[in-house]
């Protein structure tokens, strides 16, 4: 699926998702990289009965600062406990769908971990929390099954290789056209060749496929490559 480049790539996943459930609903985990770890689409994903297999993403909280999860949120009495053991309480629920716990600026002016906790002018703490913040804790524990981490580690040998065989040998690095429409059709036909590349390379290790010029293995993939750009610098210019 291409789209455009100003679109972030968790925006364009709820339709990506959606044809991947009707073209094969047998699928159990889902393997996404950091950009996809939101809370909307992990919702989204366990929602349907699949399991996310995620990346580690690093804490954005400034260095010298509490980390949130030196914060304990309190499911019962809807609170939060700072690392001083006061109490942050709800306040309200912000238009991006995340709950604010605001502490007692009266008590953290006075606290020896104001510093660390927050450089607010009032010495308040607020602390924000997902409403959906609990299929993000799932996805995380999920992060730490072996099994889980083995299927994240195959990412990097099977979908970024093929990502970057098209980018350092198939001219995808940057978009020769203009229009979304010409881009999706060129990227098409580049992963159209790629498939049959990587199909005669596999009749070629089985020994199913006769190659009538006597070339070497090396020289074959030459050949597979320049026929590739050839093929699609023609398709481009008849379209």
């Amino acid at each position: 699926q291409v789209s455009p480049g100003n679109l972030h790539d968790s925006q364009s996943f709820d339709t990506l998702y959606e044809r991947l459930l009707t073209s094969q609903p047998e699928i159990e985990t889902v393997a996404l990289d950091a950009g996809y770890k939101t809370p909307w689409i992990m919702k989204q994903i366990i929602d349907s009965g699949k399991i996310p297999a995620t990346a580690y993403t690093r804490p954005m909280t400034p260095e010298g600062y509490f980390r949130k999860h030196d914060f304990i949120y309190d499911e019962h009495y809807d609170c939060v406990l700072c690392p001083a053991n006061q109490i942050l309480r709800y306040s309200t629920t912000n238009r991006e769908g995340y709950r604010e716990y605001k502490s007692n600026p009266d008590i953290c002016k006075n606290c020896r971990h104001l510093k660390q906790c927050t450089n607010s002018k009032n010495s308040q703490k607020i602390y924000t929390r997902h409403i959906w913040e609990e299929y993000m804790e799932q996805a995380e524990e999920n992060r730490h099954v072996e099994k889980y981490k083995e299927i994240y580690r195959m990412r990097k040998e099977t979908i970024e290789r093929v990502f970057a065989e098209a980018k350092e040998r198939h001219a995808m690095r940057y978009t020769q056209l203009r229009g979304l429409k010409k881009v999706a059709m060129q990227v098409g036909l580049t992963f159209l060749c790629m498939n049959l590349k990587r199909l005669a390379k596999m009749k070629w290790k089985k020994g199913l496929l006769f190659c009538c010029f006597g070339c070497f293995r090396a020289k074959v993939e030459d050949f597979w490559d320049k026929y590739l750009v050839f093929t699609i610098n023609v398709t481009l210019r008849v379209a």
